[in-house]
């Protein structure tokens, strides 16, 4: 028997949506690529209303493009991420395309299992600072991006560069004490 999933699932396209059918009894909104416009966006705006959405796009340049406008035009919406590697085609004959369409079932539940949901910088009283990022080595350092990127899987945020981090870290209410914990585990992991 397949889970059911109460809220629409935003994808970018139809192989999104066939691999989530394959283990879930799911709706989606597909958004066809990059081509998001304001009529999507509107109706994006009444299924969150009426059933609430889920933000599931792939973890590349175009899949976070299409994450930022639906957070700016619904910035309630709950976001699932999967990790680079989770997406990347199991087989050549797929091509070289990442995305929602070749992660397995494992890496779908670990996402739908920890949807985050963002908060509005004023909500945040967590209020991680650039010196915080400092201080773990996130930024500034010789193995900067190592780090965002054990940070970012262990957190599953999706990968964010340096400029991006401290805005995704607030926006999803992400303290210090969940960036200390992580980071210990970084320390205890990789040297």
């Amino acid at each position: 028997m397949k889970k059911k999933i109460n809220k629409i699932i935003v994808v970018e396209g139809r192989d999104d949506t066939a691999n989530l059918k394959r283990f879930y009894e799911v709706n989606t909104y597909e958004t066809n690529g990059s081509s998001i416009n304001q009529t999507d966006l509107e109706r994006l705006k009444i299924l969150h209303e009426k059933q609430g959405i889920i933000v599931f796009t792939d973890p590349d340049f175009q899949g976070e493009r299409i994450r930022k406008i639906i957070m700016a035009a619904i910035p309630t919406a709950q976001h699932a991420f999967i990790q680079r590697d989770e997406g990347v085609p199991k087989s050549k004959s797929k091509g070289h395309s990442l995305g929602v369409e070749h992660a397995d079932f494992t890496a779908l539940e670990a996402a739908l299992n920890q949807v985050e949901t963002s908060v509005s910088p004023d909500r945040n009283e967590n209020g991680l600072t650039v010196s915080d990022l400092m201080a773990y080595g996130l930024v500034m350092g010789a193995d900067s991006r190592k780090r965002r990127d054990f940070l970012c899987t262990e957190l599953r945020i999706g990968y964010a560069n340096g400029k991006q981090l401290l805005k995704r870290l607030n926006m999803f209410g992400i303290g210090l004490d969940e960036v200390d914990q992580a980071m210990k585990k970084y320390g205890n992991v990789i040297q």
